[in-house]
């Protein structure tokens, strides 16, 4: 599935096509993706303004000049394609960003492009979707933030909201891992499992922790807590600048890809000798709760107790 910075590089791509542009059209290929599409969906759409487009979490928003918010997930395959009507009304070509590092075909088939949304900036945007898991929904403004989807979201890894004051507070008395503190989409909403594992690596902190013991005997935060937000804003940040990792079916809105995978330090890279210079361990591949993790055992020491230990158990990649 998308992490967040593959989201946030898919609302980079089609920020300038969507925003101030008016829905002309929208055609549904099929009445639902994951879940059906909400009633008179292409109705309540067509004719709006798109007044600006944001993310929460994974989640894509964008704001149209009623007051409601198109909500859009792209689940485990979806993705969007931005087009632009050639000059003598033949069917639209892909939009080429020539500033993108590098390119490939998108291999998507049209069979899957069950969503277009026409816009009066002469651009289509067509979402794509072979495994139909992602979802489109509308939703007020107003009441987002108590919204079933958005009211238990943490706070964003891009804002000045995650401090080490934040991470002590979140993690103070707990005994779960720190792997799986970290993926509570209560704590810090959209980190995901990739960066998690580049995050604690970073920081020099084991999964297999207690996520209450890098706090102080006062509740606050210590230099660990405080190595580790850094950590996380650091990554976060560099993948959304490389433009995403790329992972299985994600791609750019212009079909090229992100490339953060090649600065992979551990995520994927199991049996291969640390990044850390003067380390001289191997990476490992342990499961934590269903979920592959990966870590450096030597300059990742476990400390922390069975507790954390006892969540390794086979499970998926």
């Amino acid at each position: 599935m998308p992490e967040l910075p593959e989201v946030e590089t898919v609302r980079r791509g089609l920020a300038p096509a969507m925003e101030g542009a008016v829905v002309e059209h929208v055609r549904l290929a099929r009445p639902d993706l994951r879940f059906p599409f909400p009633d008179r969906f292409a109705e309540r759409i067509e004719g709006r303004r798109l007044v600006a487009l944001g993310r929460r979490a994974k989640y894509l928003c964008a704001d149209l000049d009623d007051g409601a918010v198109l909500v859009m997930h792209l689940g485990m395959s979806g993705s969007f394609r931005v087009e632009a009507a050639s000059p003598g009304g033949d069917p639209a070509s892909p939009r080429a960003d020539l500033s993108a590092p590098f390119h490939h075909p998108r291999g998507k088939s049209a069979a899957h492009d069950h969503v277009a949304i026409e816009l009066s900036s002469g651009a289509r945007v067509v979402y794509n979707d072979p495994r139909r898991f992602g979802f489109m929904d509308l939703a007020a403004r107003a009441d987002l933030d108590v919204h079933p989807r958005f009211r238990d979201l943490g706070v964003e890894p891009t804002g000045n909201a995650l401090s080490p004051e934040h991470l002590a507070a979140a993690f103070a008395g707990r005994a779960t891992s720190l792997k799986a503190a970290l993926l509570d989409q209560s704590v810090i909403a959209g980190l995901g499992n990739i960066y998690v594992c580049e995050a604690l690596w970073r920081s020099g902190l084991s999964p297999l922790r207690a996520a209450g013991s890098i706090v102080g005997a006062d509740g606050g935060p210590t230099a660990e807590t405080r190595r580790l937000v850094e950590a996380i804003v650091a990554v976060i940040a560099e993948a959304i600048e490389a433009g995403g990792s790329s992972l299985r079916d994600h791609v750019r809105t212009d079909g090229s890809l992100g490339y953060f995978q090649h600065r992979f330090a551990v995520y994927d890279r199991a049996g291969e000798p640390c990044a850390r210079p003067g380390c001289g361990g191997t990476v490992e591949r342990i499961v934590q709760t269903g979920r592959s993790t990966f870590h450096c055992p030597v300059c990742q020491p476990a400390r922390g107790g069975a507790a954390a230990r006892r969540e390794i158990r086979p499970g998926r990649r």
